[in-house]
């Protein structure tokens, strides 16, 4: 029996990066520095504003402003506005906020269990520059 090869043309820099803007625009949103902590604070319900920015230790009002919206804008966080005196703000996780919950989860385990790997790694680095 025989087998056919059919060469395939290598996809050149321009292609590869081309095709993983969408990927990258996702990951630097969720890679943020307070995207996590503002995903994780939303999964036990809906927040105000206030309420997040207390929960959050570290969180500066405009970061949390920031982050919110980033995430509203990609579909991660709904807001929903009462008109009240002073108007309520709820901010809850979408569907696709919720699902975003588990690899989260997943990479933070990742994270946890390779500290100490990582740290071990720097030292080297750090020690090869020195001796080198």
């Amino acid at each position: 029996m025989e087998s056919t090869v059919t060469a395939t043309k290598r996809p050149d820099q321009a292609e590869c990066a081309k095709a993983m803007i969408p990927v990258s625009d996702v990951l630097a949103l969720i890679g943020g520095k307070w995207t996590i902590y503002v995903v994780t604070a939303l999964v036990g319900g809906p927040m105000r504003f206030s309420e997040l920015l207390r929960h959050i230790e570290g969180i500066s009002q405009k970061m949390l402003t920031a982050t919110l919206r980033d995430l509203e804008k990609d579909g991660f966080v709904s807001r929903k506005v009462t008109p009240s005196i002073p108007p309520r703000v709820d901010y809850e996780l979408t569907d696709m906020g919720r699902e975003l919950r588990e690899p989260l989860k997943m990479l933070s385990h990742w994270a946890f269990t390779n500290r100490d790997r990582v740290d071990a790694a720097r030292l080297k680095f750090e020690a090869a520059k020195l001796d080198g």
